[in-house]
């Protein structure tokens, strides 16, 4: 069974010779306790072209040590990963090999690099006695498993700072500051496999480095090529695909929040694919667009049932005790469980299908050979206010159609339909803030106080649905159906506050200089 941790570390460069300063003088240090020297050996895995490595993901299987055992690290942000551990075994454990599908694919991983480490370990402890970091010297061999430079070693020393669990990070700022003070520098490699793969690199030995560019040349360059249209939306298309990539794994371990990164991630992709057809060529864009909508409506069912869930909890939560009558609690925690779990094993199934897969590999393919059109080559100040423009002017037509309903289920519908016109518009002007700058910010930002009000209308309409089928089922079950009416009735209310806001929150977001400072 894997289990996981964060880890919050820092690096640092070593030789043998080098000598720890006295860190009982970081402010909360009481003693620095040392706790002997252990051997470690370590394989690291990767595919054949290093999938996991371009990711940031480390993959290994480690023997000596009280952790010995797989580990796979994820980043979570600059010196922050999370550990996922699984007990020692020849072949990589189901539950990893799943958090890595998204990255590998099909591919195999294989044996890349043998790190045989000498750690000598030292804990910096309060006056209690409890831990605040752990230090390690590590005396580290590397040796080059893969068929290209096999045999190929390195050595290094460096030195390990990682917190202790719930320590504060800002106590890794006290004992940086000392080790500089001492002469100790941060490492230049973020990981122990990346300094490896450097450094026992065929391709490192072949070509010497380049020299860096002076911030002149670099000037000079960007004036000589100068962005264009589709430069721009594609980088904005690959920052979607990583994302969904990246987001796999922490829906996988139903991380929070994570389907709804997901998610978020597929429908800007398609939004973007719709909104600048005149940059990339349809042909093929509509059929990654088809597959995407798919993925996010497989995502859609659970994230839809966690905003739900949030919503009704914070409706029962908000009503005196002496309005709840029957097992409401009990009632709602039954049909949310019920829905919960159902929802993750079809999220569990699809992200192991090969449909989902295939739309995978689809999108690696649109990135290594775009299908631009001659309005990619356009600058960017004329191509992409065109493309934002029509989107809104889509969007002024939902709403004033929405507007003009009577109440019912007719306006629900309208305004459904106009809150999706929004999301596309905000997110066209999201695409195009690299470019526009504050003009399309600006655009984005009205556009999502639109999608924020038609997206607690359709919440609300959402929930009636809900509250309808549980206020069936106590009745059926002999109880009351008093407090789920009640409800029902509340997001009746919430619905109508909605639809009068919307009036207001539309004229702030159609005024002609919103619009106008798109153009330049």
């Amino acid at each position: 069974m894997a289990d996981s941790k964060r880890e919050i570390e820092r690096k640092y460069e070593a030789t043998p010779d080098t000598r720890l300063p006295d860190l009982t003088r970081v402010a909360g240090v009481s003693d620095v306790t040392h706790h002997g020297v252990t051997e470690l050996d370590a394989v690291y895995y990767d595919t054949a072209d290093f999938r996991l490595a371009a990711g940031s993901l480390t993959l290994r299987r480690r023997t000596g040590g009280a952790d010995e055992g797989w580990h796979l690290k994820l980043p979570v942000a600059p010196g922050i990963r999370d550990e996922i551990r699984a007990p020692l075994a020849d072949a990589l454990p189901d539950g990893l090999a799943g958090l890595l599908r998204s990255r590998v694919r099909q591919a195999d991983v294989v044996p890349v690099v043998r790190l045989l480490s000498a750690r000598d370990v030292h804990h910096l402890v309060d006056a209690d006695g409890a831990l605040l970091a752990e230090l390690s010297v590590d005396e580290v061999l590397a040796e080059r498993l893969t068929e290209e430079g096999r045999g190929t070693t390195a050595a290094w020393t460096e030195i390990e700072v990682e917190l202790a669990d719930d320590g504060d990070p800002a106590f890794l700022d006290a004992v940086e500051r000392r080790l500089r003070k001492a002469g100790v520098q941060p490492s230049a490699s973020a990981s122990k496999l990346a300094r490896a793969l450097t450094e026992t690199g065929p391709s490192a030995k072949r070509h010497p480095a380049k020299k860096p560019k002076t911030a002149k040349t670099a000037k000079k360059e960007s004036k000589q090529q100068p962005p264009t249209a589709g430069d721009h939306v594609l980088a904005y298309a690959r920052a979607q695909i990583e994302a969904v990539v990246a987001h796999d794994p922490a829906v996988r371990r139903e991380l929070p929040d994570s389907v709804h990164q997901m998610r978020v991630a597929t429908r800007r992709l398609r939004s973007a694919f719709r909104t600048y057809r005149k940059i990339l060529d349809r042909t093929v864009t509509d059929t990654l667009g088809e597959e995407l909508k798919w993925l996010a409506a497989e995502l859609g069912v659970d994230r839809d049932q966690e905003v739900l869930e949030a919503r009704l909890r914070a409706r029962t939560d908000d009503l005196p005790r002496t309005l709840l009558l029957g097992p409401v609690g009990s009632r709602l925690r039954i049909w949310s469980v019920a829905r919960h779990t159902s929802t993750r094993r079809r999220i569990a199934a699809v992200l192991d299908g090969k449909r989902y897969l295939a739309l995978l590999d689809s999108l690696d393919a649109f990135l290594a050979d775009p299908p631009l059109l001659p309005g990619a080559a356009r600058e960017p100040g004329e191509a992409l206010p065109r493309a934002v423009l029509k989107d809104y002017k889509r969007l002024a037509t939902r709403v004033g159609h929405a507007l003009e309903q009577p109440p019912g289920e007719g306006r629900d519908l309208a305004m459904h339909e106009a809150r999706k016109a929004a999301k596309r518009a905000r997110y066209a002007g999201e695409a195009a803030r690299p470019a526009l700058g504050k003009p399309a910010k600006r655009f984005a930002k009205r556009m999502q106080a639109v999608q924020k009000v038609l997206g607690d209308h359709q919440d609300s309409v959402l929930a009636r649905d809900a509250l309808g089928t549980l206020a069936v089922q106590a009745h059926a079950a002999g109880e009351t159906a008093f407090t789920w009416g009640l409800l029902y009735g509340q997001e009746q209310a919430s619905a109508a506050d909605r639809e009068r806001e919307l009036p207001d929150v539309w004229a702030r977001a159609s005024e002609p200089a919103v619009r106008s400072a798109l153009k330049g």
